[in-house]
Protein backbone atom coordinates (compact mmCIF):
# COMPACT_ATOMS: atom_id res chain seq x y z
CA UNK A 1 0.00 0.00 0.00
CA UNK A 2 0.95 3.45 -0.98
CA UNK A 3 1.14 6.43 0.89
CA UNK A 4 -0.95 9.26 -0.85
CA UNK A 5 1.22 12.96 -0.75
CA UNK A 6 -1.84 14.88 0.00
CA UNK A 7 -2.31 12.66 3.15
CA UNK A 8 0.82 12.36 4.67
CA UNK A 9 0.53 16.10 4.99
CA UNK A 10 -1.98 17.32 6.89
CA UNK A 11 -1.30 13.43 9.25
CA UNK A 12 2.28 15.37 9.77
CA UNK A 13 0.89 18.43 10.37
CA UNK A 14 -1.58 16.91 12.50
CA UNK A 15 1.07 15.42 14.41
CA UNK A 16 3.36 18.44 15.31
CA UNK A 17 -0.03 20.30 16.38
CA UNK A 18 -0.70 17.80 18.89
CA UNK A 19 3.08 17.38 20.14
CA UNK A 20 3.17 21.12 20.28
CA UNK A 21 -0.43 21.23 22.04
CA UNK A 22 1.28 18.36 24.97
CA UNK A 23 4.40 20.64 25.16
CA UNK A 24 2.44 24.31 26.02
CA UNK A 25 -0.01 22.20 28.08
CA UNK A 26 2.62 20.92 30.53
CA UNK A 27 5.51 22.41 32.58
CA UNK A 28 8.69 21.01 34.19
CA UNK A 29 8.93 17.60 35.16
CA UNK A 30 5.66 16.68 36.77
CA UNK A 31 3.94 18.16 33.43
CA UNK A 32 1.92 20.30 35.31
CA UNK A 33 -0.88 22.58 33.73
CA UNK A 34 0.45 26.49 33.27
CA UNK A 35 0.42 28.39 36.09
CA UNK A 36 0.03 25.41 38.16
CA UNK A 37 3.67 25.14 40.12
CA UNK A 38 2.93 28.32 41.37
CA UNK A 39 0.53 31.21 42.42
CA UNK A 40 -2.17 28.09 41.75
CA UNK A 41 -0.31 27.17 45.15
CA UNK A 42 -2.05 29.89 46.84
CA UNK A 43 -5.34 28.61 46.65
CA UNK A 44 -5.16 25.99 49.46
CA UNK A 45 -1.94 27.51 51.16
CA UNK A 46 -3.58 31.00 51.81
CA UNK A 47 -1.51 32.55 54.96
CA UNK A 48 1.60 31.96 52.55
CA UNK A 49 0.95 35.26 51.00
CA UNK A 50 2.21 37.08 54.45
CA UNK A 51 4.51 35.02 53.95
CA UNK A 52 5.51 36.72 50.54
CA UNK A 53 5.62 40.45 52.06
CA UNK A 54 8.66 39.88 54.02
CA UNK A 55 11.72 41.83 51.84
CA UNK A 56 13.81 39.59 51.04
CA UNK A 57 12.09 36.29 49.09
CA UNK A 58 14.17 33.12 48.02
CA UNK A 59 14.65 33.04 44.48
CA UNK A 60 12.91 29.92 43.68
CA UNK A 61 9.82 31.50 45.16
CA UNK A 62 9.95 34.86 43.95
CA UNK A 63 9.49 32.51 40.15
CA UNK A 64 6.50 30.71 41.65
CA UNK A 65 9.02 27.76 41.22
CA UNK A 66 7.40 25.92 44.23
CA UNK A 67 8.11 22.37 42.44
CA UNK A 68 11.33 23.12 42.75
CA UNK A 69 11.74 21.93 46.19
CA UNK A 70 8.77 20.46 46.35
CA UNK A 71 6.73 17.76 44.89
CA UNK A 72 2.81 18.31 44.33
CA UNK A 73 1.38 14.84 44.76
CA UNK A 74 3.69 12.62 47.70
CA UNK A 75 7.04 12.32 48.89
CA UNK A 76 9.17 10.57 51.07
CA UNK A 77 10.27 13.12 53.31
CA UNK A 78 7.93 16.01 55.57
CA UNK A 79 6.57 19.09 54.24
CA UNK A 80 6.15 17.31 50.50
CA UNK A 81 10.02 17.77 49.93
CA UNK A 82 11.35 16.24 46.81
CA UNK A 83 14.95 15.02 48.52
CA UNK A 84 16.18 15.28 51.44
CA UNK A 85 16.80 18.64 53.20
CA UNK A 86 20.31 18.79 53.12
CA UNK A 87 20.35 17.94 49.21
CA UNK A 88 18.04 19.98 48.37
CA UNK A 89 19.64 23.61 49.12
CA UNK A 90 23.23 22.63 47.77
CA UNK A 91 21.70 21.68 43.98
CA UNK A 92 21.37 25.30 43.59
CA UNK A 93 23.59 26.85 46.39
CA UNK A 94 27.10 25.14 45.11
CA UNK A 95 29.56 27.77 45.94
CA UNK A 96 28.62 27.08 50.14
CA UNK A 97 31.72 25.25 50.68
CA UNK A 98 34.96 25.87 49.37
CA UNK A 99 36.78 22.82 48.00
CA UNK A 100 39.32 22.05 50.79
CA UNK A 101 37.96 24.09 54.03
CA UNK A 102 39.97 23.91 57.50
CA UNK A 103 36.93 24.65 59.20
CA UNK A 104 33.28 24.04 58.89
CA UNK A 105 30.21 25.01 60.31
CA UNK A 106 28.35 21.55 61.65
CA UNK A 107 24.91 22.57 60.98
CA UNK A 108 25.99 23.72 57.84
CA UNK A 109 27.78 20.44 57.16
CA UNK A 110 25.17 18.54 58.27
CA UNK A 111 22.70 20.14 56.05
CA UNK A 112 20.47 21.65 58.31
CA UNK A 113 20.19 25.15 56.42
CA UNK A 114 16.85 25.87 57.73
CA UNK A 115 18.08 26.28 61.21
CA UNK A 116 19.35 29.70 60.12
CA UNK A 117 17.42 30.54 57.09
CA UNK A 118 13.75 30.69 56.35
CA UNK A 119 13.67 28.40 53.11
CA UNK A 120 11.00 30.75 51.61
CA UNK A 121 11.31 34.66 53.00
CA UNK A 122 12.53 36.53 55.87
CA UNK A 123 12.70 39.80 57.24
CA UNK A 124 16.62 39.82 57.12
CA UNK A 125 19.36 39.45 54.67
CA UNK A 126 20.01 35.95 52.86
CA UNK A 127 17.04 34.94 54.69
CA UNK A 128 18.33 34.61 57.97
CA UNK A 129 15.75 33.81 60.73
CA UNK A 130 17.74 36.57 62.74
CA UNK A 131 19.69 39.27 62.40
CA UNK A 132 23.59 40.19 63.35
CA UNK A 133 25.07 38.30 66.39
CA UNK A 134 21.88 37.30 67.33
CA UNK A 135 21.12 34.51 65.74
CA UNK A 136 24.58 32.86 66.11
CA UNK A 137 23.42 33.39 70.01
CA UNK A 138 20.88 30.72 69.43
CA UNK A 139 23.67 28.18 69.43
CA UNK A 140 26.60 29.58 70.88
CA UNK A 141 24.39 30.88 74.10
CA UNK A 142 27.16 31.31 76.41
CA UNK A 143 29.19 33.07 74.50
CA UNK A 144 26.42 35.35 73.45
CA UNK A 145 25.53 36.23 77.23
CA UNK A 146 29.19 37.04 78.05
CA UNK A 147 29.45 38.96 74.92
CA UNK A 148 26.57 41.15 75.85
CA UNK A 149 28.03 41.22 79.80
CA UNK A 150 31.25 42.16 79.32
CA UNK A 151 32.96 45.86 80.20
CA UNK A 152 34.92 46.54 76.61
CA UNK A 153 33.56 45.16 73.52
CA UNK A 154 35.16 44.49 70.46
CA UNK A 155 33.67 46.42 67.52
CA UNK A 156 33.52 44.16 65.11
CA UNK A 157 32.11 41.31 67.35
CA UNK A 158 29.60 43.96 68.49
CA UNK A 159 28.89 44.85 64.05
CA UNK A 160 28.18 41.01 63.78
CA UNK A 161 29.80 37.80 63.80
CA UNK A 162 30.60 37.22 60.19
CA UNK A 163 33.12 40.21 60.24
CA UNK A 164 35.56 38.05 61.51
CA UNK A 165 33.72 33.90 60.81
CA UNK A 166 32.70 32.17 57.99
CA UNK A 167 29.25 31.23 59.00
CA UNK A 168 29.45 28.28 56.61
CA UNK A 169 33.06 26.91 56.39
CA UNK A 170 36.58 28.46 56.07
CA UNK A 171 39.31 27.68 53.68
CA UNK A 172 41.72 29.68 55.88
CA UNK A 173 41.55 28.90 59.32
CA UNK A 174 39.98 27.33 62.18
CA UNK A 175 37.14 28.40 64.16
CA UNK A 176 35.56 29.29 60.77
CA UNK A 177 37.84 32.43 60.99
CA UNK A 178 38.06 34.18 57.33
CA UNK A 179 41.67 34.04 57.94
CA UNK A 180 44.73 33.39 60.17
CA UNK A 181 45.47 35.02 63.36
CA UNK A 182 47.41 38.00 62.99
CA UNK A 183 46.53 38.09 59.65
CA UNK A 184 43.09 38.59 60.21
CA UNK A 185 43.76 41.15 63.07
CA UNK A 186 46.19 43.48 61.39
CA UNK A 187 43.13 44.07 58.61
CA UNK A 188 42.04 46.60 61.56
CA UNK A 189 44.80 47.14 63.98
CA UNK A 190 48.11 48.74 62.17
CA UNK A 191 51.18 47.42 63.70
CA UNK A 192 53.54 50.02 62.01
CA UNK A 193 51.74 52.80 64.17
CA UNK A 194 53.51 54.61 66.95
CA UNK A 195 50.91 54.07 69.47
CA UNK A 196 50.56 50.54 68.76
CA UNK A 197 54.03 49.60 69.56
CA UNK A 198 53.92 51.97 72.55
CA UNK A 199 51.51 50.05 73.99
CA UNK A 200 53.05 46.43 73.33
CA UNK A 201 56.64 47.69 74.94
CA UNK A 202 58.12 48.01 71.51
CA UNK A 203 58.07 44.37 70.76
CA UNK A 204 57.50 43.47 66.90
CA UNK A 205 53.85 42.68 67.03
CA UNK A 206 53.34 42.03 63.32
CA UNK A 207 54.27 38.55 63.37
CA UNK A 208 53.08 37.44 66.97
CA UNK A 209 49.34 35.75 67.87
CA UNK A 210 47.35 37.99 68.89
CA UNK A 211 44.82 36.05 70.72
CA UNK A 212 47.59 34.58 73.11
CA UNK A 213 47.23 37.52 75.11
CA UNK A 214 43.64 39.43 73.83
CA UNK A 215 40.24 38.15 73.81
CA UNK A 216 38.62 38.80 70.89
CA UNK A 217 34.94 38.97 71.89
CA UNK A 218 35.40 41.33 74.50
CA UNK A 219 36.62 41.67 78.05
CA UNK A 220 36.87 42.98 81.09
CA UNK A 221 39.96 44.49 81.33
CA UNK A 222 41.44 47.22 79.03
CA UNK A 223 42.74 46.26 76.09
CA UNK A 224 40.82 43.10 75.79
CA UNK A 225 43.15 41.03 77.52
CA UNK A 226 42.12 38.22 79.06
CA UNK A 227 40.38 38.28 82.29
CA UNK A 228 42.75 36.77 84.50
CA UNK A 229 46.21 37.88 83.66
CA UNK A 230 49.79 36.99 84.63
CA UNK A 231 52.02 39.61 86.94
CA UNK A 232 54.57 40.04 84.87
CA UNK A 233 52.35 40.92 82.64
CA UNK A 234 49.88 43.42 83.45
CA UNK A 235 52.92 45.45 85.48
CA UNK A 236 54.51 45.26 82.07
CA UNK A 237 57.89 43.14 82.33
CA UNK A 238 57.76 41.67 79.15
CA UNK A 239 61.88 41.89 79.50
CA UNK A 240 61.11 39.82 82.58
CA UNK A 241 60.70 36.35 80.92
CA UNK A 242 61.42 37.53 77.33
CA UNK A 243 64.78 39.04 75.42
CA UNK A 244 64.03 43.34 75.53
CA UNK A 245 62.85 44.51 72.51
CA UNK A 246 66.18 46.00 70.86
CA UNK A 247 67.50 42.08 71.26
CA UNK A 248 68.03 40.59 67.65
CA UNK A 249 65.82 37.97 68.99
CA UNK A 250 63.28 40.36 71.49
CA UNK A 251 60.73 37.35 71.54
CA UNK A 252 62.68 34.33 73.07
CA UNK A 253 62.31 33.32 76.02
CA UNK A 254 65.57 33.91 78.64
CA UNK A 255 64.89 30.14 79.73
CA UNK A 256 63.38 26.89 78.87
CA UNK A 257 60.53 24.29 79.90
CA UNK A 258 60.13 25.03 83.63
CA UNK A 259 63.12 27.05 84.67
CA UNK A 260 62.05 30.18 82.79
CA UNK A 261 58.90 29.67 85.51
CA UNK A 262 61.35 28.74 88.66
CA UNK A 263 62.11 32.14 88.90
CA UNK A 264 59.24 33.22 90.65
CA UNK A 265 57.39 30.00 91.01
CA UNK A 266 60.56 27.89 93.29
CA UNK A 267 58.40 26.90 95.90
CA UNK A 268 56.01 25.20 93.76
CA UNK A 269 58.66 23.75 91.45
CA UNK A 270 60.50 22.33 94.46
CA UNK A 271 57.73 20.46 95.88
CA UNK A 272 56.58 19.56 92.57
CA UNK A 273 60.15 17.98 91.68
CA UNK A 274 60.32 16.36 95.47
CA UNK A 275 57.29 13.69 94.67
CA UNK A 276 57.72 10.55 93.27
CA UNK A 277 56.20 10.51 90.12
CA UNK A 278 55.76 13.46 87.93
CA UNK A 279 53.41 14.57 85.34
CA UNK A 280 55.76 14.27 82.02
CA UNK A 281 54.45 17.37 80.13
CA UNK A 282 56.30 19.47 83.19
CA UNK A 283 59.87 17.75 82.15
CA UNK A 284 59.50 18.15 78.42
CA UNK A 285 60.88 21.28 76.44
CA UNK A 286 57.61 23.30 76.70
CA UNK A 287 57.12 22.72 80.71
CA UNK A 288 54.45 24.88 82.35
CA UNK A 289 53.43 26.12 78.76
CA UNK A 290 52.40 22.65 77.58
CA UNK A 291 49.06 23.68 80.10
CA UNK A 292 49.15 27.40 81.19
CA UNK A 293 49.04 30.90 79.32
CA UNK A 294 51.86 32.40 80.07
CA UNK A 295 50.41 36.02 79.71
CA UNK A 296 46.55 35.83 80.34
CA UNK A 297 43.41 33.21 79.96
CA UNK A 298 39.84 33.16 80.74
CA UNK A 299 40.93 29.97 83.38
CA UNK A 300 41.58 30.02 86.47
CA UNK A 301 45.34 29.17 87.18
CA UNK A 302 46.28 30.94 83.79
CA UNK A 303 44.92 27.42 82.24
CA UNK A 304 45.66 27.32 78.48
CA UNK A 305 41.36 25.99 77.94
CA UNK A 306 38.83 24.70 79.86
CA UNK A 307 40.32 22.01 81.70
CA UNK A 308 38.87 19.18 79.25
CA UNK A 309 40.30 20.77 76.24
CA UNK A 310 44.21 20.92 77.79
CA UNK A 311 43.45 17.32 79.42
CA UNK A 312 41.97 15.92 76.50
CA UNK A 313 44.69 17.27 74.28
CA UNK A 314 47.08 14.13 75.80
CA UNK A 315 44.34 11.99 77.57
CA UNK A 316 42.41 11.78 73.89
CA UNK A 317 41.21 8.21 74.48
CA UNK A 318 39.71 9.28 77.72
CA UNK A 319 37.71 11.82 76.80
CA UNK A 320 36.63 10.40 73.72
CA UNK A 321 35.58 7.51 75.80
CA UNK A 322 33.71 9.66 78.23
CA UNK A 323 31.53 10.88 75.36
CA UNK A 324 30.18 7.57 74.76
CA UNK A 325 29.62 5.74 77.79
CA UNK A 326 26.05 5.85 79.39
CA UNK A 327 27.08 6.07 83.27
CA UNK A 328 29.60 8.88 83.71
CA UNK A 329 31.10 10.12 86.69
CA UNK A 330 29.57 13.48 87.72
CA UNK A 331 33.84 15.05 88.42
CA UNK A 332 34.93 13.72 85.11
CA UNK A 333 31.75 14.97 82.78
CA UNK A 334 32.48 18.76 84.81
CA UNK A 335 35.65 19.01 83.87
CA UNK A 336 36.68 18.73 87.45
CA UNK A 337 39.73 16.37 86.77
CA UNK A 338 41.38 18.05 89.81
CA UNK A 339 38.61 16.28 92.65
CA UNK A 340 40.89 13.24 92.14
CA UNK A 341 44.05 13.68 90.33
CA UNK A 342 46.84 16.27 90.79
CA UNK A 343 48.18 18.44 88.11
CA UNK A 344 52.04 18.63 88.53
CA UNK A 345 52.86 15.27 90.57
CA UNK A 346 52.06 12.84 93.16
CA UNK A 347 53.41 9.77 95.34
CA UNK A 348 50.26 8.09 94.10
CA UNK A 349 50.00 6.47 91.21
CA UNK A 350 47.44 7.96 88.44
CA UNK A 351 48.64 11.36 90.09
CA UNK A 352 45.94 10.62 92.42
CA UNK A 353 45.40 13.24 95.09
CA UNK A 354 45.00 10.57 98.11
CA UNK A 355 47.14 7.59 99.57
CA UNK A 356 44.07 5.40 99.58
CA UNK A 357 41.51 5.48 96.48
CA UNK A 358 38.65 4.83 99.20
CA UNK A 359 39.32 8.24 100.86
CA UNK A 360 39.57 10.08 97.58
CA UNK A 361 35.88 8.69 96.64
CA UNK A 362 34.71 9.26 100.75
CA UNK A 363 35.02 13.02 99.73
CA UNK A 364 31.77 12.31 97.84
CA UNK A 365 30.89 9.15 98.77
CA UNK A 366 29.86 7.73 102.29
CA UNK A 367 30.58 3.97 101.49
CA UNK A 368 30.00 3.13 104.24
CA UNK A 369 26.20 3.74 104.07
CA UNK A 370 26.60 3.19 100.28
CA UNK A 371 27.61 -0.49 101.52
CA UNK A 372 27.69 -3.19 103.36
CA UNK A 373 30.48 -4.84 101.56
CA UNK A 374 34.09 -5.01 103.13
CA UNK A 375 36.60 -3.06 101.50
CA UNK A 376 39.72 -1.61 102.71
CA UNK A 377 43.74 -3.30 103.53
CA UNK A 378 41.79 -6.33 105.04
CA UNK A 379 39.69 -7.63 101.96
CA UNK A 380 42.25 -9.54 99.64
CA UNK A 381 40.34 -9.52 96.25
CA UNK A 382 39.86 -13.61 95.53
CA UNK A 383 40.50 -12.68 91.59
CA UNK A 384 44.00 -11.87 92.63
CA UNK A 385 45.61 -11.78 96.02
CA UNK A 386 48.36 -9.09 95.06
CA UNK A 387 45.11 -6.63 95.55
CA UNK A 388 42.44 -5.49 98.22
CA UNK A 389 39.34 -4.67 97.20
CA UNK A 390 38.34 -0.77 97.05
CA UNK A 391 35.37 0.93 95.00
CA UNK A 392 37.44 0.41 91.54
CA UNK A 393 37.11 -2.96 92.21
CA UNK A 394 33.60 -3.23 90.82
CA UNK A 395 33.54 0.29 89.80
CA UNK A 396 35.48 2.25 86.86
CA UNK A 397 36.21 6.21 88.02
CA UNK A 398 35.78 7.58 84.55
CA UNK A 399 32.28 5.66 84.28
CA UNK A 400 30.97 3.41 81.91
CA UNK A 401 28.09 1.84 79.76
CA UNK A 402 26.59 0.12 82.95
CA UNK A 403 24.78 1.30 85.61
CA UNK A 404 26.38 2.60 88.49
CA UNK A 405 29.65 3.04 86.88
CA UNK A 406 30.01 -1.18 87.04
CA UNK A 407 32.42 -3.08 85.40
CA UNK A 408 29.86 -5.59 84.79
CA UNK A 409 27.02 -5.24 82.45
CA UNK A 410 24.96 -6.57 85.76
CA UNK A 411 25.32 -6.37 89.59
CA UNK A 412 24.48 -10.26 89.49
CA UNK A 413 27.61 -10.61 86.79
CA UNK A 414 29.91 -8.01 88.60
CA UNK A 415 29.40 -10.16 91.94
CA UNK A 416 29.58 -13.33 90.47
CA UNK A 417 33.18 -12.37 89.45
CA UNK A 418 34.25 -13.15 93.61
CA UNK A 419 31.21 -15.10 94.85
CA UNK A 420 31.68 -17.88 91.66
CA UNK A 421 29.02 -20.20 94.26
CA UNK A 422 26.15 -17.90 93.31
CA UNK A 423 26.71 -17.99 89.85
CA UNK A 424 23.63 -19.88 87.48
Amino acid sequence: MRWRPDFIIPFLALILCLGGQSLTHAEGKFNLKPGAKGKNCLNCHDGFEEILKNPFVHSPVKSWDCVGCHNPHAASHDKFLDADPKDICVRCHTKVFPDNPVSTHKVAADGNCVNCHDPHAAKFKFNLLKGGSELCSECHKALGERIAAVQFKHAPVEKGCVNCHDPHASAAAGKLLKDNVPGLCIKCHDTEKINFQKKHMNYPMAGTRCTACHNPHGSNQRGLLYDKVHNPFANRKCNQCHEGPSSPTPLKLKAGGFELCRGCHSNMINETLAQNRLHWPLLDRNGCLNCHNPHASDQKGLLAGPIMDVCGKCHVDTINKLKTVKSKHPPVEEGTCMACHLAHSSNQGLLLNKPSVIDICGECHDWQKHSTHVIGDEAKDPRNPNLTVTCQSCHRAHGTDADKMLLSPTQTEMCTKCHKEFKR
